[in-house]
């Protein structure tokens, strides 16, 4: 069996997913974290980053090798706001 350790980037210690193959993808990866840790798809998505790399995984087909360390963030389903003006539209 192959696995990949992550860790919520709030926490110290790491976990593991187990699979069967040499990869896995990031849809498959993010369903079992989120089945693991109790966490409802309709609440928020994960960002996955490469612990060693730092490179976040951003398609849901990307093929993580087993034996990875990945750093997970939970963040809200639309996605992280980029940073920018606001805007107040006055009703009349």
């Amino acid at each position: 069996m192959s696995c990949v350790h992550y860790k919520f980037s709030s926490k110290l210690t790491y976990d593991a997913i187990t699979f069967n193959g040499l990869h896995i993808s990031l849809c498959d990866l993010k369903r079992q974290i989120m089945g693991r840790e109790k966490l409802k798809a309709a609440n928020c998505d994960l960002q996955i980053t490469n612990a060693q790399t730092k490179e976040e995984y951003m398609d849901d087909n990307a093929l993580i090798p087993k034996n990875s360390s990945v750093v997970v963030r939970r963040i809200p389903v639309g996605g992280v706001k980029a940073p920018g003006k606001t805007y107040v539209v006055n009703n009349r």
